[in-house]
């Protein structure tokens, strides 16, 4: 058919094989095309669907029927090959729930009942008598839409499905199961919405949950992260002192780095980054957050299970009993095998599991399709198979067709480059999913039951994903890339409802199936078959492949292979002219975006830069493995950055700033190809098109300019802006410099190194890629010349280390010119090769021509080159001259003193002659060597003379025994004794064969023993007497081999008689051997004389049966044996195959169940004649051919009848009503011989016929029954199809033609007859012309005539009411009215213009409409009708201006502010402050004494009253839910201006916008006025907020920009409260609160003439100048005295701020201790046990650790009495000092337990008096008042002498 004539699915058998009818499709599903290739389009594969694409690709799927001559063999062997399943439960496609962790859902849930409700789940909850999963429960209603959807559908049904799988539920339990959700899950579900609805925050996740009381909380909280302070500055929290730098890794990237974006799972405690994850998230989510493998549960994960292994035959009967256990053994159609599909995919039949052997690597598990190294089946004929094996079209070929992209991959992909065979079941499914890649694909359906395919093209591919998450939100939640792994399914009518649209192909054996890019697809199996797929990419696949690559790039999955290497192989590989402009298109966005992230890259700081290493197949895509980014796992092949922190950790472009936390400058940029390697690569395409064109050749050039480029890529240096190319100038430059300057290392390398941030550049880098490329050759230049001086400076003749330099490398340095750089060494290496060249000449001079050098001449030359430090070549030849001098004459010297025969070699004389010729050194041993030559030559001669005449064996001997003694080995000699050896070994094998030579029975092993020896001795060449007996005795072996030949194999009559005759001339005839020969010979004649007798005569079967058996006893080959044999299975095979006919005969009027042909009759007839044996059933079946021809003959004449009826010429009304008779009795006639020929049980060729006439004659009465009644739409449609499969005689015929237009009219008629749903209506002339060609066919219908007449009329009529509303007045034009007529017109209008009109006003309106409810019903909830929202709106607004024209704010009557409808019924409270009215349910604040108080304190005041303002654009001060937006309703205003007719909403809104604009200036008036105010009192300001809170509050209408401004004025007021309240109080505040407020002052834009902020500064400065001071006092070490401390503190305490932490300092410091009175100063200190005074250890002269027990000289005095005692109790302790507690708190008074302390406690306490100030305040205050400082001074005289010890030894 081609390209051009694509058709919907037929009707009718689907296949050889298949048990299922095609119908059309169950789910209203439009049909893809199908194309009919003719065989010259058939040629070439990616030709056809080049062409067919415009067509199918809109389809997203299409279907290829080949050519009738196209069937390619199976290839596999059926009885052998088996395969893996894996089973797929069918049930669970698409309704299963998602496969949560319980345990996760059971952390998150008890988390949010903690932190929102204050407890916790205690119990379970309990339905039916189990335990509730509430976490399955949950996802089921999200699945649904929620709580609030699912009640409104009645979806409690399906949720029961999710949670239980069972299928029926009662009332009673559904209602049990909300209530039950309405408990517990509720609020959580507001909660996720909510989470869901808010923008995250840009910080750090976890630090938001920092106030968590619970032990649970703390363990998250503590665990290892990074949080911000409150000064924004990172730390780190809970992190052990051993632990590494990284306090997190990332599982992904493996990396501690970026730990501000670390996302860590809130019950594995792993982290992620937010862009390592697959797919990324933007930024950190609000709430808790868990990874997926903490959300998913394996216990409950969904995939398909691999299966057991089958053979086909097992698979076969398992897919048979599968089929016959859901159908039966009837023929199911297709509307009932798809209904079934998608019922038990929706989960309402139950649960279904079946096996599918799906992705078989047919290079593992073998092709359907023949291929070259696969073995070919005995079956199938060679050229068959090497026909389909290079077939286009056969699936292993396709991938790597000419034109095809995929040719450039080097490995096989198995399913990509490798086809992958699929066997099926019923029901076994592929799940919805596109191609790697976005490929194209190719499945080949070989065999089976069809294959049912759903398809979604490309282009809606965004809307296939949206609808998919929207229908299945709970799996998308818990696998985000849940479309990759191919196991979800979703019925198409989901799809098609929410306007993805969906098609349909049914594929049948031998069909092909493409797929389209990005065209999502799946399907399931009918029943059992094998199919095979693959992808291929035609040059059109280009663009999706780029689009795929970037989906890969988006989810961060592992792409397939590299779509960059991909179009870079391409364009060096070759390709045809329509690859160009796809290729082009794609270098260009490749090349594009690469310039674009390296310029990004480039001004970022990344300058280091370095090529990677070259491919060893740059011709082959994927011949190396390239590496991938650790962020999104592409492969990196153009260019990655690297850094030195991780050496093997790669990142693409996008992705740099992932890889670490170093500086760029570390960074480094690994590029394969330069940007003008790419843009060369470009041109490269541009240039094939230009030969394919007639257009001249355009220069060469780079896409972006340099201007351009220079402009986009500047960054700045030190000097300023510069750009790249500036830069690349002034390196040029200065790398000019450095060659001119004295070579210098250093100064290359970083020429070298700033230049790498160039040369990854386009076309304008070129200059500095030459430079660089001239600095490389000048350096290894300069460092060659260095190194070679080097070593020659350092070689040492004595040292075998140290290697010389060669003189070849030192001349190719020197013959530079000129000179890459400024190296003045090379002078120096100059002067040492012009002396190693003088004396190569004199070597050369020597080794030149024979002259008379002595070896000790050549010897000196070698030791002078030896001592160079330059190594020269001809120092080598120079030693091998003298080294061969002295060996040839060793060796001649040998050769001349040998004495042993033969024991030197001719050649080895004859070599030492030639080498003696090429000595440049004369030797007397030459004369020598000479001389001994001239013996060998003589002996040669005489060896020659002998050899050339005949040779006698006794004149050899004679010679050879002479010969002996020689020691020279001469050839001629050698073979000589070699002839006289095999002669004397010849003659001893003959006589030992003729031992017994007639008695031996292997004769055979005889005639090869003489054959070999008579061919021996002809060979010799020495002569010998008994060669002709050889031949004598081999003739004699030969008769007795074939004479005992003839007793083991049965040989023929001829050859026992030439073996006698043979016999008898050798003379061996009276051997026993031929006596028994002679006996057989006797024997075999006698019977072929008796057989030749019972052939000609032809006789009884008995006779050649005996002849037979005589047979068997004669060991001899009979000439008659064979023609005896051919008779007997002659008539054995005749009568065999007659058989059947003749038992046909006893089963009269029963079908036979195996039909014969009447030919082989026919054929058993005729053979009979020509038996050679009597029988008599050949006159039975010449009877039963008699009875077969009479049939035949009335079944023609019934044929010809049938025929008559087609070709009647005319046709009318009168002839219709018999004609219809005449058929019925036709048809009668037809049954009734066929029935009597199939009772024959003979395949007549007349059977078909016979049924293909009742076939096209019950059509004809088909049709013909549609003249008095009228069909539908679809019976027409399959009668038409119907035609195809009837005879092509009818076809043809008068009567066929007819009635086929008849149809054909039928179905136009029916076609353009106006419905309701039908999308294409026909015109009304198109129904004129319909009815026009009723008059032209044959065969009336008058039933169709009369409605194609009727529709016309109502057409017309409806016509005219459209003109009547158009004509009448614009205020009659109502939308109702409107309406009216679109409805009507569906039903009654064809095409026209008016309905048109009506159609696109009506859509109009109707948007509009929705969008008005679309905007009011989610601000004020499901409000239907709009106009009654639209008034309650309007309501809201009248009392917002209300309050606006009020000073007061509050209305006369009794009336609340926040309720828009008042109810007299309800009461009503005033607010203590304002005197407004409010319902009690109204306000937010929750009443004190509800009983006995009527009044209360509004929320407005409570707000304007306790400062606090909301962070929501004043959303909580909203009644009712949200509010309409001004701007929204002004566009819905100026959407609605040009509408056809009135619409009453339009006045409403109108409205609207006029009081919305009126409160929004009263709105601002109040606002101006608040901002701008600055004096002291707050009151006016603070009742004109409240008043305009209030309207703002009730108002229904919202204003972004007024709502910031209302917001803004609120916060400054709030501020100037807190700060009044904060200055005012009975409290005195510290700094940081006027710190903060002031802070808070400048972000909200406080003015600073304001009295408040100028207030704050004044006490901020007061209080930091005494805070200084007081600190500087506190640490003075007592340099001020305690007057001016004291002072200093009542100052202190006198501030309006309080200084805690100062005035504690200051009072510590009043305090004076030990005898210096001293303040604390850090030094050690002890107490005294009795009077709690402390002493300095220095100025108690107390060295020694700490005593238990301590008492001061002022409390014991010191008297030699008391001497012993104390040394006895101290002596107790080590001599330790007696040890006192600090005297400072009321505990400090009581005696410590000293026995409990440790030393290095008592050192703690003696040494920090820190805790002094870890008191209380009020304590602290107390202490302070009762101090007494002075209270030992009166003891102080009295004791001073004995404490002057002390004093004397501290001095």
């Amino acid at each position: 058919m081609g390209k051009g004539r694509p058709r919907a699915v037929e009707q009718g058998v689907l296949g050889h094989s298949s048990t299922t009818s095609s119908s059309p499709g169950a789910l209203n599903i439009p049909q893809a095309p199908v194309f009919y290739p003719t065989e010259e389009e058939f040629k070439e594969p990616l030709e056809f669907i080049y062409n067919i694409r415009p067509q199918a690709e809109p389809y997203g799927i299409c279907r290829i029927v080949p050519p009738k001559n196209w069937k390619p063999p199976f290839a596999l062997d059926l009885q052998s090959f088996t395969f893996p399943t894996k089973t797929q439960a069918i049930h669970q496609l698409q309704v299963r729930s998602a496969g949560c962790d319980p345990d996760t859902f059971e952390l998150e849930y008890n988390r949010f009942l903690e932190d929102h409700c204050g407890r916790r789940l205690k119990k379970r909850a309990v339905f039916e008598g189990e335990e509730l999963d509430l976490c399955k429960l949950f996802n089921a209603v999200k699945r649904y839409g929620g709580y609030d959807k699912v009640v409104k559908e009645k979806k409690w049904g399906e949720v029961f499905r999710f949670v239980n799988l069972v299928e029926k539920i009662s009332e009673c339990s559904k209602h049990v199961l909300c209530q039950l959700y309405r408990e517990h899950l509720y609020d959580y579900e507001i909660y996720h919405s909510r989470l869901s609805r808010e923008k995250p925050v840009k910080k750090c996740k976890k630090g938001m949950q920092g106030d968590r009381k619970s032990a649970q909380g703390s363990d998250v909280s503590s665990s290892k992260r990074r949080r911000k302070n409150s000064d924004g500055e990172s730390v780190k929290v809970g992190k052990p002192e051993e632990e590494d730098d990284f306090d997190q890794i990332c599982e992904q990237c493996r990396s501690g780095f970026h730990g501000e974006v670390m996302l860590l799972c809130d019950r594995c405690n792993k982290g992620w980054h937010i862009y390592c994850l697959s797919p990324p998230l933007k930024r950190v989510p609000l709430g808790n957050w868990y990874c997926l493998d903490c959300i998913n549960s394996d216990k409950d994960s969904f995939g398909f299970v691999p299966g057991k292994c089958f053979s086909l035959e097992a698979f076969g009967r398992l897919a048979d009993r599968s089929k016959r256990k859901w159908f039966g053994s009837a023929c199911a159609s297709r509307l009932q095998i798809e209904k079934k599909f998608w019922e038990i995919v929706e989960g309402t039949v139950g649960e279904v599991e079946v096996m599918y052997g799906s992705d078989l690597d047919t290079s593992r598990y073998g092709s359907g399709f023949p291929r070259i190294n696969d073995p070919r089946p005995p079956s199938i004929a060679a050229e068959v198979w090497d026909e389909y094996t290079a077939s286009p079209w056969n699936l292993n070929n396709l991938p790597k067709l000419q034109g095809s992209m995929l040719r450039a991959v080097h490995h096989n992909i198995a399913g990509v480059m490798v086809p992958w065979l699929y066997v099926g079941m019923l029901f076994s499914s592929f799940c919805w999913h596109f191609e790697d890649h976005c490929f194209y694909s190719m499945n080949y359906l070989h065999w089976g039951e069809p294959k049912c395919w759903y398809s979604v093209p490309g282009t809606e591919a965004d809307a296939f994903e949206q609808v998919m998450k929207n229908s299945l939100p709970d799996l998308f939640d818990a696998q985000p890339d849940l479309l990759f792994q191919l196991v979800t399914m979703l019925n198409p009518s989901v799809l098609q409802e929410n306007g993805v649209p969906v098609y349909s192909v049914l594929q049948e054996p031998g069909n092909f199936v493409i797929t389209f890019p990005r065209s999502f697809h799946g399907g399931f199996n009918f029943g059992l078959n094998c199919a095979e797929a693959v992808n291929f990419a035609p040059a059109d696949w280009l663009p999706h492949g780029g689009l795929g690559a970037e989906l890969y790039r988006s989810y961060h999955k592992a792409a397939v292979l590299s779509h960059e290497e991909l179009l870079c192989v391409v364009v060096k590989s070759g390709y045809d002219s329509k690859v160009s402009p796809y290729l082009k298109k794609e270098l260009l966005r490749i090349f594009t975006k690469e310039k674009t992230w390296r310029e990004r890259l480039w001004r970022c700081g990344i300058v280091g830069s370095s090529p990677m290493s070259p491919r060893k197949h740059p011709e082959y895509v994927g011949t190396e493995e390239d590496p991938t980014c650790i962020i999104c796992q592409q492969y990196l092949y153009l260019s990655t950055v690297v850094c030195s922190c991780r050496p093997s950790t790669f990142v693409c472009l996008e992705h740099w700033e992932h890889l670490c936390e170093c500086s760029p400058s570390k960074h480094c940029l690994l590029y394969r190809h330069t940007l003008a390697d790419l843009n060369e690569m470009v041109h490269m395409v541009d240039e094939c098109n230009l030969e394919h064109t007639p257009r001249s050749r355009i220069p060469r050039r780079q896409f972006t300019s340099l201007k351009e480029s220079s402009a986009m890529t500047k960054k700045q240096v030190k000097g300023g802006l510069a750009s790249q190319a500036q830069l690349a100038e002034e390196w040029i430059l200065s790398s000019c410099k450095i060659l001119q300057t004295p070579f210098s290392r250093a100064a290359y390398i970083n020429a070298l190194k700033e230049a790498e941030q160039f040369l990854w550049g386009g076309l304008e880098m070129d200059p500095v890629r030459d430079m660089a490329i001239n600095l490389v050759k000048a350096q290894k230049w300069a460092e060659k010349v260095k190194d070679c001086l080097s070593k020659i400076k350092t070689w040492s003749g004595d040292s075998n280390n140290n290697v010389k330099v060669s003189l070849g490398d030192v001349e190719t340095l020197l013959k530079v010119n000129p000179v890459p750089c400024n190296e003045p060494d090379h002078l120096k290496l100059k002067a040492y090769a012009e002396n190693a060249m003088i004396l190569v000449g004199e070597m050369e001079q020597a080794l030149s021509t024979f002259s008379h050098v002595s070896l000790a001449e050549l010897e000196m030359l070698y030791s002078r080159a030896s001592v160079l430090p330059v190594y020269l070549e001809e120092s080598v030849k120079l030693a091998d001259e003298i080294a061969s001098v002295k060996v040839w004459r060793e060796s001649v010297q040998k050769c001349v003193s040998e004495k042993r025969p033969a024991a030197t070699e001719v050649d080895a004389l004859y070599k030492l002659k030639s080498e003696m010729l090429e000595l440049h050194v004369h030797l007397p041993e030459r004369e020598l060597l000479l001389d001994l030559l001239g013996h060998v030559e003589a002996w040669q001669t005489r060896c020659s003379e002998i050899l050339k005449g005949p040779i006698s064996l006794k004149e050899i001997e004679v010679f050879l025994l002479e010969s002996d003694g020689f020691s020279i080995s001469i050839p001629e000699l050698k073979l000589l004794r070699q002839y006289h050896c095999d002669a004397v070994s010849w003659i001893s094998r003959f006589h030992d064969v003729l031992v017994n030579i007639q008695e031996r029975e292997d004769q055979r092993n005889v005639i090869e023993e003489l054959t070999c020896i008579l061919k021996a001795g002809k060979s010799l060449k020495v002569q010998v007497d008994v060669l002709p007996l050889v031949e004598v005795e081999l003739k004699k072996a030969c008769c007795r081999e074939k004479a005992l030949q003839a007793f083991s194999t049965r040989m023929s009559l001829d050859f026992f008689r030439q073996v006698m005759e043979e016999a008898s001339l050798l003379k061996i005839e009276n051997e026993k051997l031929f006596i028994d020969i002679s006996g057989v010979l006797a024997a075999g004649i006698s019977w072929e004389e008796r057989a030749k007798h019972i052939l000609e005569t032809v006789g009884q079967m008995t006779e050649f049966e005996e002849v037979l058996r005589m047979s068997e006893n004669i060991f001899v080959i009979l000439p008659f044996l064979h023609d005896v044999e051919d008779a007997m299975a002659m008539a054995k095979s005749w009568m065999m195959r007659s058989q059947p006919f003749l038992l046909s005969t006893h089963l009269t009027g029963h079908a036979s169940s195996c039909f014969m042909k009447v030919d082989i009759l026919k054929e058993l007839v005729a053979e009979s004649k020509l038996l050679r044996v009597s029988l008599k059933e050949p006159e039975m079946l010449q009877r039963i051919l008699e009875h077969c021809e009479a049939w035949e003959h009335d079944v023609h004449s019934l044929l010809d009848c049938v025929e008559s009826v087609f070709n009647m010429q005319a046709i009318d009304i009168e002839i219709m009503n018999g004609l219809t008779e005449r058929i019925e009795g036709l048809v009668a006639n037809i049954k009734r011989a066929t029935t009597a020929g199939l009772s024959f049980g003979i395949d007549f060729d007349e059977i078909p016929k016979l049924q293909n006439a009742a076939s096209a004659l019950e059509w004809c009465l088909k049709v013909l029954s549609y003249c008095s009644s009228a069909p539908s739409l679809e019976e027409v449609e399959s009668l038409i199809e119907n035609v195809e499969y009837l005879p092509a005689l009818f076809s043809s015929s008068i009567l066929g033609s007819s009635l086929l237009n008849g149809a054909r009219w039928l179905e136009k008629a029916l076609r353009v007859v106006p419905e309701p749903y039908r999308q294409k209506r026909c015109k009304l002339n198109d129904v004129k012309k319909v009815l026009d060609e009723a008059q032209r066919i044959k065969i009336p219908f008058p039933v169709m005539v009369g409605r194609l007449v009727n529709a016309i009329e109502k057409h017309k009529s409806w016509q005219e009411q459209v003109l009547a509303f158009c004509d009448s007045k614009s205020g009659e034009q109502s939308w109702s009215a409107l309406l009216q007529l679109k409805e009507l017109g569906e039903f009654d209008a064809f095409h026209c213009m008016e309905l048109d009109l009506v159609t696109s006003e009506t859509e109009k309106v109707e948007k509009w409409i929705l969008r008005c409810k679309d905007v009011v019903g989610s601000c004020l909830g499901d409000v239907n009708p709009l106009q009654s929202a639209l008034l309650k709106i309007k309501h809201s607004l009248d009392r917002s201006l209300y309050f606006y024209e009020n000073s007061k704010g509050c209305s006369m009557e009794k009336l609340c502010v926040c309720c828009c409808t008042d109810s007299e019924e309800q009461e009503l409270l005033a607010c203590l402050m304002c005197k407004d009215w409010y319902h009690p349910s109204c306000l937010r604040s929750k009443l004190a004494n509800t009983s006995s108080a009527k009044e209360s304190i509004c929320p407005h005041c409570i707000l304007m009253e306790n400062a606090v303002t909301s962070k929501n654009g004043g959303r909580p001060l909203i009644s009712g839910g949200k509010r309409v937006e001004l701007k929204i309703l002004i566009e819905l205003l100026s959407d609605a201006k040009d509408f056809f007719v009135r619409v009453e909403e339009r006045d409403t809104i109108e409205k609207l916008v006029e009081q919305a604009l009126a409160c929004e200036a009263c709105l601002t008036e109040v606002v101006d006025f608040a901002l701008s105010y600055l004096d002291k009192d707050l009151t006016t300001i603070s009742e004109r907020l409240l008043v305009a809170v209030k309207a703002f509050s009730v108002s229904g209408v919202y204003d972004h920009h007024s709502s910031c401004n209302l917001e803004s004025a609120l916060a400054r007021n709030s501020w100037k409260i807190r700060v009044k309240r904060l200055l005012e109080g009975s409290q005195k505040p510290v700094i940081q609160q006027i710190q903060r407020l002031l802070k808070e002052g400048l972000a909200i834009n406080i003015l600073s003439e304001d009295h408040f902020i100028q207030r704050l500064r004044e006490v901020k400065h007061i209080g930091m100048q005494w805070a200084d001071h007081a600190r500087k006092v506190a640490s003075d070490s007592g340099a001020v005295g305690l007057d001016e401390v004291f002072k200093l503190i009542t100052d202190g305490e006198n501030l309006p701020i309080h200084f805690e932490k100062e005035l504690k300092l200051l009072r510590a410091r009043s305090l004076l201790y030990c005898i210096c009175r001293k303040p604390y100063d850090q030094r050690a200190m002890i107490a005294c046990d009795q009077c709690d005074e402390w002493y300095h250890f220095d100025c108690i002269n107390l060295h020694k650790p700490p005593p238990k027990t301590y008492i001061c000289p002022a409390c014991e005095p010191l008297t030699e009495e008391l001497l012993p005692n104390q040394n006895e109790r101290s002596s107790s302790t080590n001599d330790a000092e007696p040890w006192t507690p600090p005297p400072q708190h009321s505990e400090s008074k009581k005696r410590p337990n000293k026995v409990t302390s440790t030393m290095q406690q008592k050192m703690l306490v003696v040494t920090d008096l820190s805790n002094i100030l870890r008191r209380s305040s009020e304590i602290d205050h107390l202490w302070w008042r009762n101090r007494k400082p002075l209270r030992r001074t009166a003891r102080k005289r009295a004791v001073i002498e004995r404490l002057s010890p002390f004093l004397h030894n501290s001095q």
